[in-house]
């Protein structure tokens, strides 16, 4: 029998992604009356309401099964009680850009990532360069926008 890959990610993570399973599971049954309705005009092959909700209902039902796999794989990590001097999941990481400029990132799961907060995915291409990386180590890393170094400044767990 394969294993259960675990996915690590935040509290705070894994409070949105039950939450937004708590909203989709709440949406099935206005889903289920808007078939009826749309069920009662008559024909179906015809009826764009029917072929909507019936669509809607395919997604959802998708989405609900995807995040209960998500949560019941989950291994939810506090960085807080972390340390250590190499760079891991859920560490807070300060770099040095080519102009010395300090740049923070914590390293996150891929469903909590979002760079315009300066949290990045542990498997984003910065994500993997940085993780086991210490303090002053130079990390190169090929993103879209070209090749960015940096030196690893400081590393937190907070």
């Amino acid at each position: 029998m394969a294993s259960v890959e675990k996915l690590p990610m935040l509290a705070e993570g894994y409070e949105k992604l039950t939450a937004e399973l708590k909203a989709l599971r709440e949406e099935r049954p206005r889903i289920v009356d808007a078939i009826e309705e749309a069920r009662a005009h008559g024909d179906l092959s015809e009826n764009a309401e029917y072929h909507a909700a019936k669509e809607r209902q395919g997604q959802v039902e998708a989405m609900i099964g995807d995040l209960e796999d998500k949560i019941s794989r989950a291994n939810i990590i506090d960085p807080a009680t972390l340390s250590g001097d190499r760079i891991i999941f859920g560490a807070t990481v300060t770099l040095l850009d080519d102009d010395d400029k300090p740049v923070r990132y914590q390293i996150v799961g891929p469903y909590e990532a979002d760079a315009k907060i300066g949290r990045i995915s542990y498997n984003s291409p910065l994500g993997k360069a940085l993780i086991g990386r210490r303090v002053e180590d130079e990390v190169e890393v090929t993103v879209p926008s070209g090749d960015r170094f940096y030196v690893v400044n400081q590393i937190e767990f907070i």
